[in-house]
């Protein structure tokens, strides 16, 4: 979730914002949007059994977002599962400070 908060943070969310989207995805799904739950729901399958991934699965995603926003979801979830495993097996620490400050668009909460 460190990078989640990170760039949520960098989104102008106060850390309470943060933290509350926080708990909450890590909880009850219940108080998203539909299309935000499918997002969730393809995003976990994808972690836990990738193989398990149909095309009703990819259906889904489109019926929510469209064929291309469906598949910036699949490339994203796609990109931060990789990540995460390559920091897992070599055992890369988060940073420090957000890496994400210099991004375009950046603007800390008020």
């Amino acid at each position: 979730m460190g990078h989640t908060e990170m760039c949520l943070a960098v989104a102008g969310l106060k850390q309470q914002q943060v933290d509350a989207i926080t708990r909450q995805l890590a909880g009850d799904w219940s108080d998203f949007t539909p299309a935000e739950r499918a997002a969730l729901i393809f995003a976990r399958k994808q972690c836990t059994d990738p193989a398990s991934i149909t095309a009703d699965d990819v259906g889904e995603l489109e019926r929510h977002y469209g064929p291309q926003r469906a598949w910036h979801v699949i490339f994203w979830a796609s990109r931060c599962h990789y990540m995460t495993k390559v920091a897992d097996a070599f055992q890369l620490p988060l940073e420090k400070e957000n890496p994400f400050w210099s991004m375009p668009g950046a603007r800390r909460a008020t």
